[in-house]
């Protein structure tokens, strides 16, 4: 390796995937210097933290959870488990194990706290523990016959399996005909603005992988016994970690490395196109936000951000391009609430503090609820939410396409909207909102219908340029969990080291 002629690898996008690609290039002493681009004025694109005023709320809440050893001892070595109870925690006067080794989080900042996963459906006027626990509470709830017919539903499933030729297959064959009907037909349509019977099935093996109907009740039969131990699906998980002050602090941490050790990032600068010959990039041109058009020459170029975006900067085949351009995203919209008044109570054996509800999310599945989610950032970090102990800073997501009705309205418009939600599904009422907060994002979600079908042909030509990869969920239209898009950085800065070898 010759260190005096030193490669420059040009990122677009500064999320998960970009950033765990910088850093693999330097932890590992490589030849290449990292260069990331991003539209933001921050890192950690989808899974970053909102700051305003004294506040606190992330992008739509994201677990540190993972299975991946390489990716946990990354964390570890920028944010330490707590060792000692939290604020909320002593408040609540919780009684939790921590670890003998990290940091006490009132006395130290860079700390990673252990959460405890409570999350919940709202459906007819009804709460139900999500995942499902198949508990006496939970078949009262349902009533005697629903809970008889989704029995039998779900033997029929077993027995005789569909084709799986969509997402409707999918769920089907995992929970049956009746809890189908009842838990994921409408919300997934909600959420993708699609029926189930659109969506590939791909999406389900890749967000809820092998969950079923089975593992939910086995979940919930050997969690009563505390000396069994099983290595759980990540959608049953009981705890994970998440950073004091939001995911954002673990992103700004990681940027600070690359920065410190000879990485370089452009912000607030939307790429354009590149400069292509004989299928090898020379150089991108981008808009900085002073709407100049700059251009930068680079060694290797790597995209996290959406194909549809990507296609347009690259002269590809007519059919290839009408394909990416067509490529289905769900847009998103975050309204949050600062209020001094939470009327949700808890229902669980877990200490909260004034009894409010423990859920990190509550899933509106009701038929006229237009937000699809309420998000609760107390329950991820008490140290986000100033006087949490009286306050709180509640969230409504909506999932919507780009310019339909909803999208188009003003800030105000959309706060009325989720206001009047919040008072009628009873959260707390108007007259207690302190500060609101409206967050919109572009092709936050890669939708997996449309010309998705299409994607391998799509991902082969761009790969047919020599210098080109693909990272992330949007880099690869792909609906991946934070720590496997990170894998994918990873894997890709060690595929360039070899190059230098």
């Amino acid at each position: 390796m010759d260190k005096n002629n030193k490669k420059t690898a040009l990122i677009l996008g500064a999320g998960p995937s970009g950033l765990a690609l910088a850093y693999e290039l330097i932890k590992t002493n490589s030849n290449i210097k990292p260069i990331l681009l991003d539209k933001l004025d921050c890192v950690g694109g989808l899974s970053r933290t909102v700051y305003w005023d004294d506040l606190g709320v992330d992008i739509g809440g994201h677990r540190l959870f993972t299975k991946d050893k390489y990716i946990q001892s990354i964390w570890d070595s920028f944010l330490q488990h707590q060792n000692a109870p939290s604020l909320d925690d002593i408040y609540a006067n919780r009684k939790i194990k921590y670890p003998k080794n990290g940091l006490n989080p009132n006395e130290s900042d860079n700390v990673m706290l252990i959460r405890q996963r409570y999350s919940s459906i709202i459906y007819n006027s009804k709460f139900f523990q999500y995942p499902l626990k198949f508990t006496f509470s939970t078949l009262k709830k349902l009533g005697f016959k629903t809970a008889v017919l989704s029995a039998l539903s779900y033997f029929k499933s077993v027995l005789i399996k569909r084709e799986e030729k969509n997402l409707e297959d999918f769920f089907i064959n995992r929970f049956g005909l009746v809890l189908y009907n009842i838990f994921f037909k409408d919300y997934t349509k909600k959420v993708w603005g699609v029926d189930a019977a659109c969506l590939s099935c791909e999406w389900g093996r890749q967000r809820i992988k092998k969950l079923s109907l089975f593992k939910t009740l086995l979940n919930s039969f050997i969690s009563k016994l505390k000396f069994l131990k099983f290595a759980k699906e990540t959608s049953l998980i009981d705890e994970f970690y998440y950073p004091k002050f939001g995911c954002s602090q673990l992103w700004n941490l990681m940027a600070d490395y690359i920065k410190a050790n000879g990485g370089e990032f452009i912000f607030e600068s939307e790429f354009e196109d590149f400069n292509i010959e004989n299928n090898k990039i020379l150089s991108v041109k981008y808009k900085n936000k002073f709407n100049q058009v700059l251009e930068l020459s680079a060694d290797y170029f790597i995209s996290s951000i959406p194909i549809k975006d990507l296609i347009k900067g690259i002269d590809a085949p007519f059919n290839i391009k009408q394909n990416a351009l067509n490529l289905p995203y769900r847009d998103y919209i975050l309204v949050s609430f600062y209020t001094n008044e939470f009327n949700l109570k808890n229902t669980t054996n877990f200490n909260t503090i004034n009894n409010t509800a423990p859920d990190c999310w509550i899933y509106l599945q009701e038929k006229d609820a237009i937000a699809s989610r309420i998000q609760i950032m107390n329950n991820w970090s008490c140290y986000l939410v100033p006087d949490f102990q009286n306050k709180y800073l509640i969230s409504l997501e909506y999932f919507v396409f780009e310019n339909d009705a909803i999208w188009t309205m003003s800030d105000d418009k959309i706060v009325d909207l989720a206001s009047d939600e919040c008072q009628k599904y009873g959260l707390f009422s108007k007259k207690s909102i302190l500060k609101t907060k409206v967050i919109r994002e572009k092709k936050a979600y890669p939708g997996y219908y449309s010309t998705y079908k299409n994607i391998d042909i799509i991902k082969e030509y761009l790969y047919t340029i020599k210098n080109l990869s693909l990272i992330g969920r949007n880099g690869l239209h792909k609906y991946n969990n934070m720590d496997e898009a990170m894998v994918c950085g990873i894997n890709v800065a060690r595929e360039l080291i070899k190059k230098q070898d």
